[in-house]
C-alpha cells in the first residue's frame, strides 16, 4: 500500500526516508533490550530515566507574578525563556554584590 506524502513534509525528506519491512532474518537476530543494554533497562526500571536528568545545581519551583510585557518579551525569545529570566535575575544579583 502506497502512503500519500503529507503536505507539511518536503519531497526531499519524504524521499530520504527508507524504512524497509523487516524480514524473518531480521526478527531472528532481534534480542530483548535487557540482553543488549541492561544498564539502560535497569535505570528505566529504577525510575532514573524519567524526565530530564538532575542538574548539579537544582532550581526551586515557585509561583511568581511578573508584568505581562516582561513575560511576553522573554517568551518571544523562544524555548528556554524561563532560564533566560533566571539568568537576568542572577546577573542583577551579581551586579548588586548580593549573596551569589
Amino acid at each position: 500500500m502506497k502512503i500519500k506524502k503529507p503536505e507539511h513534509i518536503t519531497r526531499k525528506d519524504w524521499d530520504d526516508v527508507d524504512v524497509p519491512e523487516l524480514a524473518n532474518e531480521d526478527f531472528k537476530r532481534m534480542r530483548p533490550a535487557i540482553e543488549v543494554v541492561p544498564q539502560i533497562v535497569k535505570a528505566y526500571k529504577e525510575g532514573r530515566l524519567r524526565g530530564r536528568p538532575k542538574a548539579a545545581a537544582t532550581k526551586k519551583a515557585l509561583h511568581i507574578r511578573l508584568s505581562a510585557d516582561v513575560v511576553e518579551f522573554f517568551k518571544a525569545t523562544g524555548r528556554g525563556w524561563q532560564t533566560r529570566i533566571d539568568e537576568a535575575l542572577r546577573e542583577y544579583v551579581k551586579s548588586h554584590d548580593l549573596f551569589l
